[in-house]
């Protein structure tokens, strides 16, 4: 049995994370639930929180605390939680899979260094049908190639905090990457007023929040006579606590490095 700390346990993924945990032949354990310093849920039991009953472990902060009772971390909370946590998680020798997005090209190079001293699974999205997706776009770029505009379009909920998310920017570098293309050169996230005509190398990346949308990705590959599009719809967070528990469940005994969903899913 492996022992799991679950970090953002009052929030949304948390909560679901906590809660499909309870399946035993899943073969994850919960050990221990944080969350941030002053949160109502700090000191209450992560079950009640997660709405699958009494389990006897309490919401606790620091992470310190909770660090010698797990094997592996699994993080989904926001990119300070996590630049706070990974100095902890270094230190203790633990397994960590992060799930949160947002990153900033400094944070995400903070990650890969500390990942030089314990095994980490990084992804954007966790779900087994994005990752899959991931592959699929770098085939359909090599195919199409240079002759097809490619834009992409991400739906999210009124309160997801960054944009474009970090799904939509993976999409984005994997189809920039199959086409020998710097997205930091190429990429275009918004446009209005008199810009002229549409460059030929350009991969535009455009974001919508509305609703309660959990997450909808859509790459368009739109060439001579014809239009390719490629959607990805997740109808439930479910998707996502599933994808984290089978890396956790992979990562653990794993040597130190940087990995991802694709590794996880043998994809690569």
């Amino acid at each position: 049995m492996i022992n799991v700390i679950v970090t953002g346990a009052s929030g949304k993924i948390g909560g679901r994370i906590i809660s499909l945990m309870q399946d035993k032949a899943a073969g994850l354990r919960l050990a221990a639930a944080v969350d941030k310093k002053g949160l109502p849920a700090v000191g209450r039991d992560a079950g009640e929180i997660a709405g699958c009953g009494h389990l006897g472990i309490p919401i606790v902060h620091p992470i310190n605390i909770a660090l010698p009772l797990g094997d592996v971390v699994i993080d989904f909370t926001e990119p300070s939680g996590t630049m706070e946590i990974l100095p902890e998680v270094a230190k203790a020798k633990k397994a960590i899979v992060i799930g949160t997005t947002g990153f900033s090209k400094r944070e995400t190079d903070r990650v890969r260094d500390f990942a030089k001293r314990i095994p980490c699974v990084l992804s954007p999205n966790m779900s087994v049908g994005v990752n899959l997706v991931f592959k699929l776009l770098a085939d359909a770029a090599r195919v199409t190639g240079d002759d097809y505009d490619i834009e992409i379009v991400e739906v999210h909920h009124r309160f997801k905090k960054d944009a474009p998310s970090g799904t939509a920017l993976k999409m984005a570098q994997v189809v920039a990457e199959a086409l020998k293309r710097d997205l930091d050169k190429v990429g275009v996230y918004a446009r209005k007023g008199v810009i002229g005509e549409r460059k030929k190398f350009e991969i535009g990346i455009q974001s919508l929040r509305a609703g309660d949308v959990v997450g909808e990705h859509t790459v368009i590959f739109a060439g001579p006579g014809e239009r390719i599009e490629i959607t990805h719809r997740a109808h439930s967070r479910d998707n996502f606590a599933r994808g984290a528990l089978l890396a956790a469940r992979w990562i653990v005994g794993r040597p130190p490095g940087l990995y991802d969903m694709m590794d996880v899913l043998g994809l690569k």
